[in-house]
């Protein structure tokens, strides 16, 4: 049996020398555990060198200040703290004792975790009750315990599962290359030890604001201080003939994943009805399954309406490089048994059918209650509905963006994660505008497209790099100020445009 390789970076027991320690980050060792050092000011810090989200190389990452942004999927770490400040990591970072040898910085071992920085409550309300099991939902459960509130939480959930890492169902999860195991965004007892009361299975039938009660289906009613509404959205379902077909699925929740998985096994050939992302994305997923994929969608190229026809050509392109066959400017207008009728003609034989054209807000519960809504639940800067008391997060909720100027509602996972910490703090008082700039990835075959900003139109798009060679920035632009950015294997270009927007949020 060979020898395993000796890690390449500096044998940080052994130190380094500070003329050693260019720029921001230096990547060591110590033993087997890859060390991160981080400088910020005069001070260096030590800190475990991959994220606790999806294991990304935080040295290929940005520095902003006392915060590293991980390149993957851009979740934010307190250097000193190790705390995951922001989503979609939840998990801290092991921090390392630094030490001082002449001009030579040493780290020999772990330091007992600090504990996160934390505001604490301003006003702690007794009671809250969190309607939704998702993003939103699990990131603001959880953030309200980081913050140190005492009271009770209530988090009201339609699904069987505990909240999952949604993302992968539609990814790796679907391919068949990720276990099961990895999906939970927490462990079961997380709850328990946590005192959060999750509740499985449950339906709200309506909100009475002015007694301040959720009531459920069963008749029973929950008392509230705050309420945070965070029912996601539901997949839209084509009302044509054969569409409740045990055969056809729609893709949202881990329920419906099994079912596409288990209805996989020993299908030939699937038809995806929707050429949008989570459609495309359970293409490649079908694909590695070494199932014959067709693609039936009404636009002309894929994603053109998001990033444009450059990119759209490049992602159609990809597809058909791997199998896929597209049948666009058509849809689907009956599936009689196990054959799709396409609406120009041709039949199509499919074992599966998955239909991806899009999601819509669950706003009922909301509009019913008497809450301002706007294509979305109106929210303020820090995410507060038009009740007093009530708050929204996550895909309902739309709201005052300081990028664009204008009050936008995004389906984004980052996003909701994201609301859900804010409005946890903002429920306890704190007064934190949300001010994050949107941010998504989607993942097709090996290539990742990262898309940080928001821009529902645009009247120039700058290409930096190239397409084909998967390595290139697109920029969004309108009136020559960039709204978005998209990205192939330019991790730090995303980052750095992340972080402008940012600071630019923060001085408007």
């Amino acid at each position: 049996m060979a020898d395993q390789q000796a890690p390449s970076d500096p044998d940080l027991t052994q130190g380094v020398s500070l003329s050693d320690f260019v720029g921001a980050m230096l990547l060591g060792h110590v033993g087997d555990e890859a060390v991160l050092l981080v400088r910020s000011g005069a001070d260096i810090f030590a800190i475990d060198a991959h994220c606790s989200h999806y294991h990304g190389p935080l040295a290929d990452g940005l520095v902003d200040g006392e915060t590293v942004h991980c390149p993957w999927h851009h979740a934010c770490f307190d250097i000193r703290t190790g705390e995951a400040t922001e989503a979609p990591a939840f998990n801290a970072l092991a921090v390392w004792k630094v030490e001082r040898d002449g001009d030579r910085i040493v780290v020999r071992e772990k330091r007992e975790q600090p504990k996160s920085r934390i505001k604490g409550p301003v006003d702690a309300p007794g009671r809250i009750v969190i309607v939704g099991g998702g993003a939103a939902g699990f990131a603001a459960a959880e953030m309200l315990r980081r913050q140190d509130y005492r009271g009770s939480i209530v988090m009201l959930s339609g699904e069987t599962a505990p909240p999952v890492d949604r993302p992968n169902l539609s990814k790796d999860f679907l391919a068949g290359s990720a276990p099961e195991d990895w999906l939970p965004l927490k462990p079961d007892n997380f709850y328990v030890d946590a005192a959060i009361d999750l509740r499985l299975g449950s339906e709200v039938k309506s909100i009475d604001t002015g007694g301040r009660n959720v009531v459920l289906a069963g008749g029973e009613a929950l008392p509230y201080d705050r309420l945070l509404l965070a029912t996601g959205a539901e997949p839209v379902r084509l009302p044509i003939p054969g569409a409740d077909q045990p055969h056809v699925h729609v893709l949202r929740t881990l329920d419906d994943c099994r079912a596409i998985i288990a209805s996989a096994a020993g299908a030939r050939r699937a038809v995806v009805i929707g050429a949008s992302f989570i459609g495309l994305e359970v293409a490649a997923s079908l694909r590695a399954r070494e199932i014959e994929v067709h693609v039936v969608g009404l636009e002309q190229r894929p994603l053109e309406r998001v990033l444009g026809p450059e990119m759209g050509d490049f992602v159609r392109a990809l597809h058909e490089e791997h199998g896929v066959v597209f049948h666009l400017g058509d849809t689907v207008t009956a599936i009689k048994g196990k054959r799709a009728h396409l609406k120009s003609g041709p039949v199509l034989d499919a074992d599966l059918v998955v239909v991806g054209v899009g999601v819509k807000p669950r706003l009922a519960l909301a509009e019913a209650a008497g809450l301002a809504i706007d294509r979305g639940v109106t929210v303020d800067a820090y995410l507060e509905t038009s009740v007093s008391g009530i708050y929204a997060a996550g895909d309902i909720a739309r709201w005052p963006d300081p990028h664009s100027g204008e009050n936008i509602r995004v389906e984004h996972w980052v996003v909701a994660e994201r609301q859900g910490q804010t409005a946890a703090r903002n429920m306890l008082g704190q007064r934190e505008v949300f001010n994050a700039v949107p941010f998504f990835w989607s993942q097709h075959y090996d290539v990742p497209i990262n898309y940080v900003g928001h821009a529902e139109r645009w009247d120039e798009i700058a290409v930096e790099g190239s397409l084909a060679g998967k390595d290139c920035v697109l920029r969004y632009k309108r009136g020559g100020r960039v709204l978005a950015v998209a990205s192939i294997y330019r991790d730090l270009d995303s980052l750095q445009a992340e972080v402008a927007m940012q600071q630019q949020r923060a001085t408007a």
